[in-house]
């Protein structure tokens, strides 16, 4: 985490974004990010949840995950915060959001989340991609439209993921080759489903309890993309029930045979984490890569 603010910073990222007079009353750091740091405030205009970061590209990070906010708090029924605004104040970059008060979860917590989820996924689009790139992580994420799922699946998610990885020397090229002779046919095993509207980054650690003890969404890496990437990344790190997959299956249905196809739409979040954390994620890839080659 980085160290707090200036007040006196925090002051004017504050009335930078609101346009008005701010007292700030309290600043209170919270814990849980691994990327920027994070403040809940009380203020003369009300409680707000802060994040600062002065990484180099953290105004673009923060300016994509606006967006972002605004599409799922625009088309779903999660109690998703209001993004506020943006603002740069000398190296370091501020995301102001409405605060949402983590409670306990409630008996239709798992229902609620599956019905909500389905529900952001009926949001569909004539192709898969989206108006802007954002960032998984800290990673670009690359969103050029593209007609079909496996066009756009191997040229904007599995491509830039294997050359970051090794042009980073955390793959040969000897994998690169296999890692090339192998996705066509893992994007066969696919089914072929319209674009909908997905988080992107949906893992445990992004889902959280609002303050009427349901469940919610942040942190979002959205793009028009196969629902199936969220219902898979979601079982990477835990967090879901089986009372959310059993829910969700009854709103939206899948075609049979998913749970032998997660390990290939995870091969993205993966990679991810193998250029994010390095070779630890390295074995799981491999594996999967091993079955179609």
């Amino acid at each position: 985490m980085y160290d707090m603010p200036q007040s006196d910073n925090l002051k004017i990222a504050l009335e930078s974004i609101l346009a008005t007079n701010v007292e700030i009353y309290s600043a209170k750091p919270v814990g849980g990010g691994s990327i920027s740091s994070a403040y809940s405030l009380d203020t003369s205009q009300g409680e707000f949840f802060l994040k600062s970061n002065h990484a180099t590209e953290s105004k673009q990070m923060f300016d994509a995950e606006l967006d972002g906010l605004t599409v799922l708090r625009e088309f779903s029924d999660f109690n998703i915060p209001q993004a506020y605004g943006v603002t740069e104040i000398g190296d370091t970059s501020y995301l102001l959001m409405g605060l949402i008060k983590s409670t306990s979860r409630n008996a239709e917590y798992s229902q609620l989340l599956a019905q909500r989820l389905a529900g952001l996924h009926s949001n569909q689009n004539d192709a898969f991609g989206y108006h802007r790139p954002n960032f998984i992580g800290s990673l670009p994420q690359v969103n050029e439209y593209a007609n079909t799922w496996s066009e756009f699946f191997i040229s904007q998610r599995m491509n830039p993921m294997i050359k970051l990885a090794r042009d980073s020397g955390l793959v040969e090229q000897s994998f690169v080759t296999k890692f090339d002779a192998a996705i066509p046919k893992i994007v066969a095993e696919m089914p072929i489903e319209p674009p909908s509207l997905v988080h992107g980054d949906l893992w445990g650690g992004n889902l959280m309890v609002d303050d009427r003890a349901e469940a919610t969404i942040i942190d979002p890496a959205v793009y028009y993309g196969h629902r199936e990437m969220d219902l898979s990344f979601s079982q990477m790190f835990g967090g879901f029930s089986n009372e959310f997959y059993q829910v969700y299956q009854e709103v939206m249905p899948m075609e049979p045979g998913f749970s032998q196809r997660v390990d290939l739409y995870n091969l993205y979040p993966y990679l991810v984490h193998l250029n994010l954390f390095g070779r630890s994620y390295f074995g799981h890839i491999e594996y999967t890569i091993r079955r179609f080659t």
